[in-house]
């Protein structure tokens, strides 16, 4: 809802449970009133009233109470808005209007010739903001353009939480004090990288269930900028938006624009937990393309044959998967050009001739005959020296005049700002996308930008933010033509996930660490911000020869992956028939409690910190536990789990046990009865009666 005072400076949006009011001075100063809990138009009115605070020369009453700072004037903290001209550096505006269109509120600013737009729009308790920046005079340099500037009330001791790690370790979570001064987070690799997520969360005494939590998510899958400053007055700041430094994003001549992503907020007094729930709930219903449709038990053959690939062998890992009942099966690395290993072929998007000498459409005709769909890897946005693309445009790639070309992985990235690498890559894509009934592409992205180049280009920086810009045309493109096409972001793991590629994909690779016990804290951490709906989980075979060669169960791989959307990456031609006929219980399992996983209300009950660590899903009249014990000293006897959001009148019949339970649960003698040692794992079902 959004209200607007009768003089037209004040505006109120509002939510379920929370409201967001700004107000326009005297002066043309945009300042910030209320982030919090819902209030009336008359209490933002009466907070407009307020005059600012009188500060010594050495402070600014601007600083910690304006709405969106720009560089200039009277401002002493960051800015959101750095501008350049051949003249001068800086912004001196002044209001123009107000709009409103459905539930989108626009405030238009104009400083000569640039025109500023302050976009907001409340989806649930969700704020989304962004800025668009509309030149209309002479040519001027965006040194700076973030999205938004997010002001909390003056609190004492505010603590951050972060989701911090690296290849193999993402989305760790990490929670510590806020000290005076700025943390700055952020990516300069050209992608969203594995070091940080975008997303912050401020709180001062939250715990899992209460307390106050403020949340801020950037769309954004490129480098970014997260600043988080605690301010003297007590205030604290966070901004945020594209590109790492101000080194400059974007040269605008007459008529151009720039719009930058959304940098969306959240309020929330149901602790960390409520939070959660609050932002899988806004991807739910306004990011995640078709999430009302529960996403496809698959199997990707990477870990059983990496590049070692044929039709035939391929039909013999389709048989085994379709038997155990997996529903999507995936050629992953090694299907095209010359592709024997990581060193040729990027680039070169036909089916390797030998391997497939009628292309992909006879394997994904025979995947299909077995009541499975068909999906594909690919890594459009980069190239091997080693191939036919390279060798025909090696100007193609981002480089500087007279450096070395760095590789890793042995390949460079493509400019994807080049129109002519655009449209190369359309045409591929657009053209094996037709070439074979193919419903699901594993996009990923396994190297940083290094050599950020574009020789013969007047403002080459300009790439980092048009590679990201045609990226996304690229994906809404291929979608619309070829609709029925699910795609997967990937980048080595979960160095591409953020609320800007999920609008554009169905699920997210999560890390390439598919150690289950790994596992449960990367998952933690990812679930603090985004659903179990886009969170692909592999069970992969044992000992996980990949990262630590650690021995469990198959029971412990199931219960782990089925935190989220369940694949299967393991050697099914190497399985056991016992194995096989396990894997195929637990694969019936995960479609029976499908729906709750992925578009129930999450519960962290207990987190991965050693001992038993649990989480539960609730949707309608069904309650979903997965448990996991992974470690148990002396002997000690296994925790009571208390159950959320339960009716306390009503009964629940626990479908493993036959037991009757009534109002709130506590759930230990199944846990005790399932549960037998180090690294088990068990799944507890409830339903109303």
């Amino acid at each position: 809802m959004l209200e607007i005072s009768d003089d037209g400076r004040t505006w109120l949006l509002t939510g379920p449970a929370s409201s967001y009011a700004v107000h326009l001075t005297e002066g043309d100063e945009l300042l910030h009133l209320h982030w919090g809990p819902r209030i009336a138009l008359a209490d933002a009115e009466a907070l407009a009233a307020r005059p600012l605070p009188e500060y010594w020369p050495f402070e600014s009453p601007l600083d910690g109470h304006e709405e969106y700072p720009v560089e200039g004037g009277p401002r002493f903290v960051r800015p959101a808005l750095s501008v350049r001209t051949d003249e001068r550096r800086g912004t001196e505006w002044g209001f123009e209007r107000y709009e409103t269109e459905g539930d989108e509120l626009r405030l238009r600013f104009r400083d000569g010739g640039l025109g500023v737009t302050l976009h907001y729009r409340m989806r649930g308790d969700v704020v989304e903001r962004w800025v668009t920046l509309d030149n209309e005079g002479p040519a001027l340099e965006l040194l700076r353009a973030d999205s938004a500037t997010w002001t909390l009330p003056e609190r004492e001791d505010w603590r951050l939480s972060q989701l911090h790690g690296r290849w193999g370790a993402e989305s760790r979570l990490a929670r510590s004090p806020l000290t005076h001064g700025e943390k700055v987070i952020g990516s300069r690799r050209g992608h969203t990288g594995h070091q940080h997520l975008p997303w912050v969360a401020l709180d001062t005494d939250a715990t899992e269930e209460h307390g106050e939590v403020y949340g801020c998510a950037l769309g954004w899958s490129g480098s970014w900028r997260i600043a988080v400053a605690q301010l003297p007055d007590a205030r604290v700041q966070i901004t945020g938006g594209a590109g790492y430094d101000d080194s400059g994003l974007l040269r605008l001549a007459a008529g151009e624009s720039f719009t930058t992503p959304v940098f969306a907020g959240l309020w929330s007094d149901g602790g960390f937990g409520g939070a959660s729930r609050a932002w899988h709930a806004y991807q739910r219903a306004y990011v995640i393309p078709d999430a009302d449709q529960d996403r496809p038990v698959l199997f990707n053959s990477w870990e059983a044959t990496e590049f070692d690939i044929s039709e035939e062998q391929q039909s013999v890992l389709a048989r085994r998967a379709a038997a155990i009942g997996v529903e999507l099966f995936v050629v992953d690395d090694g299907w095209f050009g010359t592709r024997t290993s990581d060193r040729a072929g990027l680039g070169d998007w036909t089916p390797n001739p030998d391997r497939f000498p009628s292309g992909l459409k006879p394997l994904a005709e025979y995947v299909h005959a077995l009541g499975m769909q068909f999906g594909i890897w690919v890594e459009p946005e980069m190239v091997n020296p080693d191939s036919e693309l390279y060798r025909a445009h090696p100007d193609w790639v981002q480089h500087q005049t007279g450096r070395k070309r760095t590789e890793f992985r042995n390949q460079l990235v493509l400019n994807l700002a080049r129109d002519d690498v655009q449209e190369y890559l359309w045409e591929r894509l657009d053209g094996l996308l037709s070439s074979a009934p193919i419903d699901y592409v594993k996009w990923d992205f396994n190297r940083c930008f290094t050599d950020a180049g574009w020789p013969g280009e007047p403002y080459p920086q300009r790439l980092w933010v048009e590679h990201v810009r045609a990226l996304y045309g690229l994906l809404d493109r291929l979608r619309a033509a070829h609709p029925g096409v699910a795609f997967e972001s990937c980048s080595g793991g979960g160095g591409r996930i953020d609320l800007g590629v999920l609008s554009r994909t169905d699920q997210v690779w999560t890390s390439d660490n598919t150690d289950p016990l790994d596992r449960l804290a990367i998952q933690h951490g990812f679930s603090q911000i985004h659903p179990a709906r886009v969170m692909a989980a592999w069970v992969t075979d044992s000992p996980n020869a990949m990262l630590n060669h650690r021995a469990s169960s198959l029971r412990f791989r199931f219960v782990s992956a089925m935190a989220g959307v369940l694949g299967v990456g393991g050697d099914l031609a190497e399985w056991s028939e016992e194995e096989l006929a396990e894997g195929r219980e637990w694969v019936t399992l995960y479609k029976e409690i499908r729906p709750v996983v992925q578009r129930g209300d999450l519960y962290r009950l207990r987190p991965p910190r050693g001992g038993l660590s649990a989480v539960q899903y609730v949707l309608g009249e069904e309650t979903v536990v997965l448990a996991w014990l992974q470690a148990q000293s002396y002997g000690e006897p296994l925790p009571a789990l208390r159950l959320r959001a339960l009716d306390p009148t009503a009964s629940y019949e626990c479908l493993e046990t036959g037991e009757i339970h009534r109002g709130a649960v506590l759930v230990h003698h199944g846990l005790r009865t399932a549960l037998h040692g180090d690294l088990d794992a068990t799944v507890i079902r409830l339903r109303r009666i």
